[in-house]
């Protein structure tokens, strides 16, 4: 395999989104055939039993997980495997084909290791992606399921949206994830209120046993994080995902005045906001931890804190796909080093 410090310059003079569009290219080799990266996939993908945990019905052989957003339309899930990921979080996709915001949508802010995107929940929609879950799962590895609702769709007809979604592809991934959280659709965020959320869980746990965990926002105050996500399980979600983009553009020297943040610059704040609720929730409800991880350390920092699993998209951007492997064989000593024999025990060791 290339180096990825060779073809990262090469890949950084094509716009953002052309890049993604090829690396998108390259992923779905797998599925096409699995032969060629099969030994790639043997050295990349860390199943040491520390690692491993059930969780949602299902084995995690590593807490690593790719974030939606990266792949939204299902087309890589057996190439991020191959990349070492221990799960996949598809998405977000909606009812509907939607084309997303105009271009340019997506920026690179180099020197603060961060992407800045307003892509606008662009995907194919619900048929293309429940044809393309219908052919691969059950998967070796777990998915999860991010779903939104069309940028046309009124806020009063939103939990149509999402009711759809629920009823169309349940049966086809591991957990799903209510994303309420994006800045890039108009009046999404506003959903992230009592009255929608009751209804929707209330809705959601009518058509489904499966998980279902809730994406929250970075950007509101640390009281209401935990208002909204302590009502949130008291609702019904399963689980938490703790934090989508930012829309705090101070954090960038030059940034554009669209779209929302990820990457190294939200470190800071996607862990405050983490902390917070899960002095209050872990033991409650699963918690997972997103936010400008980019090494096993920060990692670590999330699970002890009481992230059962985290994800990283950005830093996969920056670093390349070897940081997968780099961060759960030094997770593997982080845990050994701690004394313990596995993850589980690690999970909320700053909370016990």
């Amino acid at each position: 395999m290339i180096n990825y410090a060779t073809i990262k310059p090469l890949l950084f003079k094509l716009d953002p989104e052309s890049a993604h569009h090829l690396a998108e290219c390259v992923l779905r080799l797998p599925n096409i055939c699995q032969i060629p990266f099969n030994s790639f996939l043997s050295s990349h993908f860390i199943d040491d039993e520390i690692l491993s945990q059930e969780l949602f019905g299902r084995t995690f052989l590593n807490p690593i997980g790719l974030g939606a957003g990266f792949d939204k339309n299902a087309t890589m899930i057996r190439g991020m495997q191959v990349l070492g990921f221990g799960y996949t979080e598809i998405g977000t996709f909606t009812p509907k084909p939607q084309a997303g915001n105009p271009k340019p949508r997506m920026f690179r802010h180099i020197e603060e290791e961060s992407i800045q995107n307003a892509m606008g929940f662009n995907n194919k929609g619900l048929l293309k992606v429940q044809k393309r879950l219908k052919a691969i799962y059950p998967f070796t590895t777990p998915i999860g399921i991010n779903i939104g609702k069309n940028k046309l769709t009124p806020e009063s007809e939103a939990i149509n949206d999402y009711t759809t979604l629920i009823k169309a592809t349940h049966t086809l991934g591991d957990y799903i994830v209510i994303n309420i959280s994006s800045p890039n659709t108009p009046g999404l965020r506003d959903l992230q209120n009592e009255e929608f959320i009751t209804r929707l869980f209330t809705e959601a746990k009518a058509i489904t046993d499966k998980p279902i965990l809730l994406k929250i926002a970075p950007d509101m105050t640390l009281e209401d994080a935990v208002a909204l996500t302590t009502m949130a399980v008291d609702k019904g979600a399963d689980g938490i995902i703790a934090t989508n983009t930012t829309i705090d553009y101070s954090l960038v020297k030059h940034p554009k005045e669209i779209g929302g943040l990820s990457g190294a610059v939200l470190k800071h704040k996607s862990f405050e906001i983490f902390e917070a609720i899960a002095k209050e929730l872990f033991g409650k409800t699963i918690l997972i931890s997103v936010g400008g991880i980019d090494s096993a350390e920060e990692a670590y920092k999330r699970i002890k804190a009481g992230a059962s699993l985290v994800q990283i998209l950005s830093g996969l951007i920056f670093h390349g796909p070897d940081m997968i492997k780099d961060i759960n064989l030094k997770l593997v000593e982080l845990i050994k080093a701690d004394g313990y024999t596995n993850i589980t025990q690690a999970i909320g060791a700053d909370r016990k």
